[in-house]
This record gives C-alpha cells, sequence and structure tokens, in this order.
C-alpha cells in the first residue's frame, strides 16, 4: 500500500473550512501565461438568468437502484459500489426529474448511452441526465482527497472496474439496457480530475516532480499536501503497478477504455501531474467548465491550461462568468451545467447532431454569464 505523510490537524482544519466535502485543492503549473484582465461578475443574480433549452427535464421518468456492491480481485478485492440511475417509462411533466427507487426499466429507447461519475456528481446530474435517455453509475464512496494520494489512481480505475462489470455482468431487471459501447464521463472538483484521467491523459513524473521541487513557488499547494505524492513517488509508482508506469518516452500509460468516448470535467484539476506532453496525449471529445472567478481549483491554472495543451481534437470550454469553485451549491448553475451535459453528451454519444448547437460558440456567446472559451473579462 502506497504511504504518505498526513499534514497536521491544524493544517487539516484550516483546509476543512476553505473546501467542501466534493472539491479537491489546485495544483499549480509552471507555465506562464500573460495576466488576465479581472473577471467582471455576471451581468445578473443567478436567480435571474434565462434557463437554458435543455435545463428543463426531458421525457423520461427515472429509475434509480442504490448499493450494487462489486470487489475487484486485481486489487486486494478493493469494493466498487455503485448506484444507478436509469430511465423509467415516460416523465410526468414536472418541473424536476425525481428518481424513483427500483422503478420498472423503459425499453422503449434502449439500450441508452452510459455516462460515468462519483455517485455524489451523480445525484446533482444523474436525474437530469437520465431524463433524456441515459444511463449513469454513480461509483460509491469516491470523495475527495487532500493531500494528493493513492486515490489518484484507485478512483479513476474504479470508474473503469465499474464500467467492465456493468457491461460483463447485466443487472436483473437492466438487460438490455445500458449501451456499454458509448460512453462518457463526467464530475465536479475531484470528480472532475477523474473525469480528465480516464480521457487519455497520461501521467508526466519528470513534470510533477519538478513542480514540487519549486518550493518557493508553491508554498501553499505543498501546505496542502499536494505534493505528498512527490514526496514518497517510488512508493506511489510501486502502488501503480508496472503496467501503469512501464512506459517509453517517460509518460505513464494512460487509465482509459476505449469505450469512453467523451468526458465532462467540470472545476477540475490535474494539471501539475499531467502537464502539457501528458495532456497532450488526451484524445476523447471533452467539455471542460469552470467558473471565471474560481481560486480554488485556479481557473487560469487549470481550466485554462487544461483545455489549451489537451490533444482532443473536439474540445470546449465553458466558462461560467463571475462563478466560484462553490457554483456546484447554486441550484441555477447546477441546472445550467445540466444543460451543456445534455447537449454534449446528447452529441457525442446519442449522434444528435443537432444538440451540438447547444455548447457551441454561437450559442453560448449570446448566454449571459456565459463564454465560450478562455475569458480574458472583455
Amino acid at each position: 500500500m502506497y504511504a504518505y505523510r498526513y499534514p497536521s490537524w491544524a493544517t487539516v482544519t484550516a483546509i476543512a473550512v476553505l473546501v467542501l466535502s466534493a472539491c479537491s485543492t489546485p495544483a499549480m503549473p509552471t507555465t506562464t501565461l500573460t495576466p488576465q484582465p479581472t473577471p467582471t461578475p455576471a451581468p445578473l443574480p443567478t436567480e435571474e438568468l434565462p434557463p437554458l433549452p435543455l435545463s428543463p427535464p426531458g421525457p423520461y421518468s427515472v429509475g434509480i437502484r442504490r448499493i450494487i456492491k462489486y470487489q475487484d480481485p486485481s486489487r486486494d478485492s478493493r469494493q466498487v459500489w455503485i448506484t444507478i440511475w436509469y430511465p423509467a417509462g415516460k416523465h410526468p411533466g414536472s418541473s424536476v426529474a425525481i428518481s424513483t427507487p427500483d422503478a420498472v426499466a423503459d425499453p422503449s429507447g434502449a439500450p441508452y448511452p452510459l455516462v460515468l461519475s462519483s455517485s455524489k456528481s451523480g445525484f446533482d446530474f444523474a436525474p437530469h441526465l437520465v431524463s433524456y435517455g441515459f444511463v449513469v453509475v454513480g461509483i460509491i464512496g469516491i470523495d475527495t482527497y487532500i493531500p494528493w494520494d493513492h486515490n489518484l489512481l484507485d478512483q479513476p480505475l474504479d470508474i473503469l472496474f465499474a464500467l467492465d462489470r456493468v457491461a460483463e455482468e447485466p443487472i436483473a431487471g437492466l438487460e438490455g439496457i445500458i449501451d456499454t459501447e458509448h460512453v462518457g464521463t463526467m464530475g465536479y472538483s475531484f470528480d472532475g480530475y477523474n473525469a480528465l484521467a480516464v480521457s487519455g491523459a497520461r501521467v508526466d513524473p519528470e513534470f510533477y516532480l519538478s513542480e514540487c521541487a519549486r518550493t518557493p513557488l508553491r508554498d501553499h499547494w505543498i501546505t496542502l499536501g499536494y505534493c505528498n505524492v512527490a514526496d514518497a513517488w517510488s512508493e506511489f509508482a510501486a502502488y501503480a503497478g508496472e503496467a501503469i508506469t512501464v512506459s517509453s518516452g517517460g509518460l505513464w500509460h494512460p487509465m482509459t477504455d476505449d469505450r469512453i468516448r467523451a468526458v465532462m470535467p467540470m472545476g477540475a484539476d490535474g494539471y501539475a501531474l499531467f502537464g502539457e506532453r501528458g495532456l497532450a496525449a488526451a484524445n476523447r471529445a471533452m467539455l471542460l467548465i469552470a467558473g471565471t472567478e474560481d481560486h480554488l481549483v485556479e481557473y487560469t491554472e487549470e481550466a485554462v491550461n487544461i483545455f489549451e495543451h489537451v490533444g482532443s481534437r473536439d474540445k470546449t470550454l465553458v466558462s461560467f462568468v463571475g462563478q466560484d469553485h462553490y457554483m456546484v451549491l447554486d441550484p441555477v448553475m447546477v441546472s445550467r451545467m445540466g444543460h451543456f451535459a445534455v447537449a454534449f453528451f446528447g452529441h457525442q454519444l446519442q449522434g444528435r447532431e443537432d444538440l451540438a448547437y447547444y455548447y457551441s460558440e454561437d450559442f453560448v456567446s449570446m448566454q449571459q454569464g456565459l463564454a465560450w472559451g478562455p475569458y480574458t473579462g472583455r
């Protein structure tokens, strides 16, 4: 088991005051960018922002199955438990998609593309996505990790293991419901890292270790424990195993699966772990979402850097102007993110070309409180 050093309880207490239970803390890149003007606030209070076209629920009702248990024999029988949301008949027309426990699945549009996340992100976004004809699997217990530790490996691998199990062992009552050949991943904050990690991006040890060696420029990052992995790198690499770490060119093998076609990291960090070379290896369609006033997971140093260096040919950054890392607690912002999830995955996984417009530059540039691409304050 990979070993790491915990920070003092005083440090942990200070961190706990600053972060949500579902949020991670930023890694800081070395790349120098031209300073950007201070972003202006969103033009309207969020409660006054008009709804986006795909924010209301779709045509399907939502069923939910909780606590489906698996064990991964390749990782010391690691427990991987999931919650699953799925279409269950026609939506009754209410303004919110409600999940009904153990509802009978609706086969009328099956098989439905699969989206993977943590169960935390699932409870925020799954019912809305399912109402538009998706199945969402959320891995239970995937959570924030401060300091960085073996979860940087375990959680993406949990996602891949869950995909294998759902594909190979159909869940009773959901046979034929799930399309495991058209798969996406999504998540917010720490779970945004997980989505990024399965995009084809590759860990760059040389870049990451050099970042951690730049102590004068990285004091707060080091204080928060994001170099604990660097401090015990040999143990971390041994925990990853040769199947991941042994490759040519100095980059680790990607933690991904060919069935994953689209990823949606929101408020995500990870730039320092992958670096420019590692991000250039990412090749899945990608929609990044970030708040321009996010100073926890720094907007420019994370979202903009990731967007500019990721190798995906089909990549988009939607910037939420004036919003910070805590926008995930705002129902209006969650509704807006839900719109983009439906548009992006609908286009990429369901093959609906009409939905591409709803996350395009033409569409985003007309919406209040949003910007397409890196935001410069203009």
